[in-house]
């Protein structure tokens, strides 16, 4: 299936978009997409096809997130937990995230139509050769794109992601391109993966799990969190919409603790600038080794 779907909501729906607007929608929404494998369990199939009607769902997802207006979406796709799982599981969870990727480029021209910038984040490291060149190539060719935002967190855990942000600073010490007086939370969060968005507004994890599972756990610290019992491949339009209107409840409480946290960022100085400069050109000069691209 496509990860760009044609809209296809009815007139109720879109009326319950028009209203749902009017009360403000979070920029940037992140979802943990629990439950393929009890779908999958449930309906009698086999595990790669819950996994399957999840890439699906998320599919229809995204256009709804376009329908309401939340132009950024980051999605927990593949946890590093994940390789822990059955040799034949795991494989084919990669399998199908190679078909998904190639899917992706193959719909090159409707990213750019529709102006996504895909950003794929984790640990690629861990995965497979060919599978890292189709990340890279999805990343270099939409990374101009700016109407809405994909991130994928895949071979992802938050607590890696903290790991790798402290050893890069700590590189950063030891080539004197940093000071430890200039460690700080700030930039200790523009070192991570996800130091190009603004942290996600609201969070919603499906299956009825009450637990985030290793995922952003520096950038959800004031984010609204909505647990929902319904499996991942049965989330519906409803559903978002309910997780919406939960955001709006909690809007102000947001608004008054990010405020406090933005009163209390560190300074920058040109030694962080630069720092943070080569990290963002190495990183993409890294991907775009891999990938083998050439702009």
């Amino acid at each position: 299936m496509s990860w760009i779907r044609e809209k296809s909501l009815n007139w109720l729906q879109l009326l319950c978009v028009k209203v749902i607007r009017s009360g403000g929608v979070p920029k940037h929404v992140a979802f943990i997409m629990d439950g393929n494998r009890r779908y999958a369990e449930k309906n009698k199939v086999e595990k790669i096809e819950g996994h399957t009607k999840g890439f699906d769902k998320l599919a229809e997802t995204l256009q709804w997130c376009l329908d309401l207006g939340i132009p950024e979406v980051t999605v927990y796709a593949f946890s590093i937990e994940n390789f822990k799982r059955s040799t034949d599981e795991v494989n084919a969870l990669l399998e199908l995230a190679r078909q998904k990727f190639q899917r992706l480029l193959s719909e090159r021209d409707k990213l750019m139509e529709h102006g996504v910038c895909v950003r794929v984040i984790g640990n690629l490291a861990l995965l497979p050769e060919d599978i890292r060149k189709l990340i890279a190539e999805a990343m270099f060719i939409t990374k101009e794109n700016n109407k809405a935002f994909l991130n994928v967190a895949f071979s992802y855990t938050a607590r890696d992601e903290i790991t790798n942000a402290v050893k890069s600073i700590v590189a950063g010490v030891e080539r004197k391109v940093l000071l430890p007086s200039d460690i700080s939370q700030e930039l200790i969060t523009n070192s991570l993966y996800t130091n190009n968005s603004p942290n996600p507004e609201l969070v919603i994890r499906t299956s009825g799990e009450v637990r985030l599972s290793d995922f952003l756990l520096w950038q959800i610290s004031c984010s609204c969190i909505y647990f929902t019992k319904v499996l991942w491949p049965e989330f519906t339009f409803w559903h978002m919409l309910a997780a919406v209107f939960y955001y709006q409840r909690c809007k102000e409480d947001l608004v008054d603790i990010n405020r406090f946290e933005a009163n209390v960022s560190a300074p920058s100085n040109c030694r962080i600038d630069t720092f943070l400069t080569e990290l963002n050109a190495y990183r993409t000069a890294k991907s775009e080794e891999v990938g083998q691209v050439v702009a």
